[in-house]
């Protein structure tokens, strides 16, 4: 029996819940369950787990509304889709719920099992583009690592937290010594080799809470929760070891290259106050680097 994709329902109407669970009961493709949440409170708790393929939401939610729910979820980089369920019949409300990122806008008054199945299904692939698109807009596509718009988003957020924890945040800064010459000697497609070499050393070394990132050429950023200076350095160290004694291997040209790595460690709040002046102190210490030990 294939798995059941779950659904959302945040809805104050008990009767609407069995509603609408007869007629999800009655799809015609795939299998899906429905969880209940009956409050604002809740449905944004549930919704925000990340643990639903969709969310049917109900425009008026007592005191409050879903448009106010629809826009703090998307605020806080909630993915799921979510469809707008309401008794009125205005227009501005469709529209309203439309420019807030609902997936689709449905009239109670007109449910029906064949109809919501059909919204069902629309959002769920109108989703599955999205995401691909977001997936293409935030990816290096050599070395499937975040890329440097991903990477400032990433930044953004992990320095707000931060501030907020009052934890230490470091960035390590690296690229990759005499990455020109091997171009030059051995054409770009084994440089291409050369950095997914360093992608997957960088991203072994590193936690799942952490972001390795591509920000372009040879290139890489390390950004560690929660790390102060004296960890970054370490996790520096050991990746300049690592580099060291791990050639990139091509077997289709039998070649065996070295790979050396340059990095620099900036700390907040040790050496910046602000997003801009930690990127700056790590790119400083990464120059710094190469020039006592006449990298390039």
């Amino acid at each position: 029996m294939p798995d059941s994709q779950k659904i959302l329902l945040i809805d104050d109407d008990a009767t609407m819940s069995e509603m609408i669970r007869l007629m999800v009961g009655a799809f015609r493709r795939g299998t899906f369950s429905v969880t209940h949440a009956a409050t604002y409170e809740e449905g944004l708790k549930e919704l925000l787990t990340g643990a639903y393929t969709l969310c049917l939401l109900d425009y008026h939610l007592g005191a409050r509304d879903g448009l106010e729910l629809l826009r703090e979820a998307k605020a806080q980089q909630c993915h799921t889709p979510i469809i707008i369920l309401t008794g009125d019949s205005g227009e501005e409300t469709d529209l309203a719920a439309m420019d807030g990122g609902a997936a689709d806008f449905m009239k109670k008054i007109e449910l029906n099992p064949r109809g919501l199945e059909r919204a069902v299904g629309y959002a769920l692939k109108m989703s599955e583009t999205v995401g691909e698109l977001r997936d293409l807009a935030s990816v290096d596509e050599l070395t499937q690592l975040p890329n440097r718009r991903e990477f400032d988003r990433r930044l953004k957020e992990e320095w707000q937290r931060a501030g907020r924890f009052r934890r230490p945040l470091s960035l390590v800064m690296i690229d990759l010594d005499r990455f020109k010459a091997i171009n030059d000697t051995y054409g770009h497609p084994a440089g291409d080799e050369v950095l997914r070499h360093a992608a997957r050393l960088l991203t072994s070394q590193t936690r799942q809470m952490d972001c390795v990132a591509r920000l372009g050429g040879d290139e890489f950023a390390l950004l560690l929760v929660g790390t102060d200076r004296a960890g970054a350095e370490i996790v520096a160290s050991r990746v300049r070891q690592l580099a060291a004694t791990t050639p990139c291997r091509i077997p289709a040209r039998n070649l065996s290259l070295e790979v050396g790595v340059s990095a620099g460690v900036a700390t907040w709040p040790d050496d910046a106050l602000t997003q801009g002046s930690l990127v700056a102190s790590a790119d400083a210490a990464l120059y710094e680097f190469k020039r006592l030990h006449r990298t390039a």
